[in-house]
């Protein structure tokens, strides 16, 4: 590696260390998941047009949130998460393009539920690194995008750094089933239509996509795979099954959410 693809990676180093509350990588996770072709960093990606799709990265929703334990299920509404997506992408020079996040609501702007399938547009997709993410909307409807393999099987962050360099960092925040659609007409399965940072009573109601499979598991579905143990903030990436507590991110993860550009 260059001098600046170690600074980078010890960059990466010290934010899984600094992670307060989430604990230690999970077992099998290393800085070298974020090497690719040649011993280029992800990171080191330079910008293309075709970027649209990303993670939103433990380090914007620490930032954006002013909270290191991330937004929870607050990420004020539906507007709310879509400019996250869009600080996000601003971040790293994409600001121009026009992002969504991928969340469904019970009552959106017209009244009705809004399923996060119909927020996307039609695709194709890109991330960071250049690589196909999905062909278009009926190529993300499987238990992963019919994308390159390389990122479908590991879903990268607005820096095309893959998740699994955290550790357990694998729930995505969707509120959808398998279709993309709303999973349930009940507020607290989308946190109040992500208005609500409250843990208690939200258990096993919010349901979650995984970035990348969970360590033992065969099937896993990007889009739908199971409830987040609640809506209150909090990291963890130590693989402990369920984990404890009623956060976003308990079971593995910190409450990110997928951003697609729309235009």
């Amino acid at each position: 590696m260059s001098p600046l693809q170690l600074l980078k990676r010890a960059a990466l180093l010290a934010l899984v260390s600094s992670c307060g509350s989430c604990g230690s990588a999970a077992d099998g996770a290393s800085p070298d998941a974020a090497v690719v072709d040649g011993g280029a960093t992800t990171a080191d990606a330079p910008a293309t047009g075709e970027f649209s799709f990303f993670v939103t990265s433990l380090e914007t929703m620490r930032t954006q949130s002013g909270n290191q334990d991330g937004f929870g299920g607050d990420l004020g509404g539906l507007s709310g998460a879509d400019q996250i997506c869009q600080r996000a992408a601003a971040e790293v020079g994409f600001g121009h393009r026009t992002w969504r996040a991928f969340l469904s609501v019970t009552n959106g702007p017209d009244g009705g539920p809004v399923n996060a399938i119909d927020r996307v547009g039609a695709g194709p997709w890109f991330d960071r690194n250049r690589r196909l993410v999905a062909t278009g909307r009926e190529g993300l409807l499987g238990i992963r995008p019919d994308g390159d393999e390389r990122t479908i099987n590991d879903l990268p962050d607005e820096h095309g750094v893959p998740l699994s360099i955290l550790g357990d960092a694998h729930d995505i925040l969707t509120g959808s089933d398998g279709l993309g659609r709303l999973a349930s007409t009940g507020p607290v399965s989308t946190c109040s239509d992500w208005t609500s940072a409250v843990g208690e009573g939200s258990e096993g109601k919010v349901m979650c996509g995984h970035s990348f499979p969970r360590a033992g598991k065969v099937g896993y579905d990007w889009i739908s795979d199971h409830p987040v143990p609640g809506c209150a903030p909090g990291i963890n990436l130590i693989q402990n099954g369920p984990g404890q507590g009623n956060c976003v991110g308990c079971g593995g993860g910190y409450g990110g959410i997928y951003c697609f550009a729309v235009d």
